[in-house]
């Protein structure tokens, strides 16, 4: 997905980028009678002016390996946005060798089915990366689905063996009986040792056994990792097969190959997170592929706009990947504070934006109010980038 970067200034009432793909294309039949090589002009399809990035081969390799076999030198990687409560990169792979030895103990195995229904949480990549290391299929849904929503989504796994769940505390005693499968609870507080309930005991368990006891499975890279659920563009709610192979391809090129486009180390990178880690985007980016780059990771359970700018401030957090509503309320934000303490954003490097469609006004309001801070809104075909008044496609 890289795009030929040409620069041209935007005014303040600028119209829409100009298409440069389009220009060149044209310029360059007007002085030939032939497509650039770059272009296919039978299928109307663009080739990278980057080197092709070699995939993994080896038929036996699943994803949970393929990140933790690339030595970054990272720190922190996982940070609680209220509590602070951080977990570094050595603690990380021992908890998801934990949770893997535990789920082995449970009976789960290579194949079965573990829902998760889960906010976002510094827990969740250790549940998900402990389920895909033992082989079995992690089905992320959205937390606040219905129990008639739930049951309608597993209507997709009818040749599944669905073993158990992962959910808040007060859905735990429903969703077990309603489902009939066994229901572990993770509280919102972040470090268990320190609560005096027993609401995350049976999560605690779990991340408690002795990592040495973890199975070591033979996956290949076509089994299926993980089963999402998507509308798409319109309709219902589709079940979504995805691969190791799915994974292994989506860290690599859309995480990995980015991050090797700067010259700053990744290490050095701390990305807020407020996307949904159930999401497609959420899982390729946070709970998976910055972790294979030694970035740190601060999690955020619930979006409010006066926890993000402290978070930012908190953490010095350098990106920060956001939806259109959110980028007009930061906007709004920092021009009601402009000059106050209590809103700098100095950390910030970069900010981009997807999901739906932002206003070229929105964009131009925002690297007006920030123009220290590099814009990137990513679209269906293209990823255009605004730096200091500058567009970059």
């Amino acid at each position: 997905m890289a795009a030929t970067f040409a620069k041209t200034h935007v005014e303040s009432h600028a119209p829409e980028p100009i298409n440069i793909h389009k220009n060149i294309l044209k310029t360059f039949n007007s002085e030939s009678n032939s497509s650039p090589y770059w272009y296919s002009a039978e299928t109307g399809i663009y080739r990278s002016l980057h080197p092709s990035v070699e995939l993994p081969s080896h038929p036996f390799l699943d994803v949970v390996s393929f990140i933790f076999s690339h030595n970054h030198g990272g720190v922190s990687a996982l940070v609680d946005s209220k509590s602070g409560f951080s977990i570094s990169y050595r603690e990380l792979l021992s908890l998801v060798n934990s949770m893997a030895a535990g789920l082995h103990g449970m009976g789960v195995s290579q194949g079965d089915v573990a829902l998760i229904l889960l906010p976002n949480s510094v827990y969740f990549p250790v549940i998900f990366l402990g389920l895909l290391s033992v082989g079995a299929v992690a089905a992320t849904m959205n937390p606040l689905s219905t129990l008639a929503e739930i049951k309608k989504h597993l209507l997709a796994f009818d040749h599944y063996n669905i073993r158990l769940a992962f959910a808040t505390p007060d859905r735990v005693q429903n969703l077990g009986s309603a489902l009939g499968i066994p229901v572990i609870g993770l509280p919102e507080i972040s470090n268990l040792d320190s609560t005096g309930n027993n609401s995350g005991s049976d999560f605690l368990k779990l991340i408690s056994c002795d990592p040495k006891l973890a199975p070591n499975p033979r996956i290949r890279q076509q089994d299926t990792a993980a089963i999402l659920f998507s509308s798409g563009t319109t309709g219902g709610c589709k079940a979504v097969v995805l691969t190791h192979a799915n994974f292994i391809a989506m860290v690599e090129l859309f995480v990995r190959f980015e991050a090797s486009q700067y010259e700053y180390a990744a290490t050095g990178n701390v990305y807020l997170d407020v996307v949904p880690m159930f999401h497609v985007y959420g899982l390729s980016l946070f709970v998976m592929g910055l972790l294979s780059l030694g970035s740190t990771v601060v999690v955020m359970r619930k979006y409010d706009i006066e926890d993000v700018v402290r978070a930012i401030d908190r953490y010095g957090v350098t990106h920060f990947p956001m939806a259109p509503p959110l980028l007009v309320a930061l906007t709004r934000r920092g021009k009601a504070t402009v000059g106050a303490a209590n809103c700098s954003l100095k950390s910030l490097k970069q900010v981009s934006c997807g999901a739906a469609p932002v206003s070229i006004a929105s964009i131009q309001d925002f690297v007006h109010t920030f123009p220290h801070i590099d814009f990137i809104q990513v679209k269906e075909n293209k990823v255009v980038r605004y730096l200091g008044g500058i567009t970059i496609f």
